[in-house]
């Protein structure tokens, strides 16, 4: 058994310029954002980005890293539009496919299973086909002859998942009420990087939860950082809610401003600090 356990920066070291990198999670909810912040201090960019969108992507586009985006959407859940992937939008910043939220997971199966496209009837009829002209659609060869879309496998360098518990051997926990598909996002990723809440020993991980809470499996899983907090300001429930005020604070700042008071420092601990700060001003 190995013990892969590595620091953010560690994980990082290992990803390059040019990559299609995949973060987990699903919208403002479990974004593996010190993995993310981790990436920010790097010079890594011209990157193609596979997510089901948050201020993972809002933070990426602020900082001109990203080349391409594969979205189904980009929210902050309690601000419908992210604003900063909007205004990276609007720029004409980066390259985007838009498709369904249904095609986009039958996309990561597809890609879990090393198949080049999985069929099916979601974006028939609808303007995914049109806004997306390089999708193809395939005819079932059996007696019913149906036409289905043909949704392109999400293969990915490198997925990034965030979750509430691992161990050091890659097995990792979600104690919360939704899995996101961040098991989907490591199995269709040529490497794995998970950080979380917490770092127990593996007969913890079973040991008051459900056996079915083991959502990743070590087989998948290249790297694991504990950096607790490390979902800020996205939720990581039950450990904690998203947090909103900061969430609003982030949503309204002009982006200099904002990367200069909270990710300018060399590590995720000045982040932290950064943030303790402004919500003791707040008080």
């Amino acid at each position: 058994m190995t013990d892969k356990t590595m620091t953010p920066e560690e994980v990082v070291g290992r990803l390059r310029s040019g990559m299609t990198i995949g973060i987990g999670g699903w919208g403002s909810r479990r974004k593996p954002m010190a993995l993310v912040r981790a990436l920010l201090r790097s010079g890594i960019t011209d990157l193609t980005i596979v997510s089901y969108g948050g201020p993972d992507v809002g933070l990426l586009a602020a900082a001109g890293r990203i080349r391409k985006l594969v979205t189904a959407f980009v929210t902050l859940d309690s601000i419908p539009l992210e604003p900063h992937f909007r205004a990276a939008r609007e720029r004409g910043a980066f390259a985007l496919t838009e498709i369904d939220e249904a095609m986009f997971m039958w996309g990561l199966h597809a890609a879990a299973n090393r198949l080049p496209f999985l069929p099916v009837r979601a974006g028939i009829g609808s303007d995914v086909m049109r806004v997306n002209p390089g999708l193809r659609t395939v005819t079932s060869p059996y007696e019913d002859g149906e036409e289905f879309v043909a949704v392109p496998a999400l293969r990915m360098d490198a997925a990034l998942v965030h979750l509430n518990r691992a161990d050091r051997l890659g097995n990792g926990q979600y104690l919360g009420p939704d899995p996101y598909f961040d098991d989907l996002f490591c199995e269709a990723a040529d490497s794995a990087y998970v950080c979380c809440e917490q770092l127990v020993e593996t007969a913890e991980l079973t040991k008051d939860a459900a056996p079915q809470t083991l959502l990743v499996k070590r087989h998948s899983v290249t790297g694991v950082a504990e950096t607790p907090n490390g979902a800020h300001f996205t939720s990581c429930a039950p450990d904690y809610g998203r947090d909103e005020a900061f969430q609003k604070l982030y949503a309204s700042t002009p982006w200099p401003e904002f990367a200069e008071r909270f990710l300018a420092g060399p590590a995720e601990l000045d982040y932290q600090s950064a943030v303790r700060t402004w919500h003791e001003e707040q008080q």
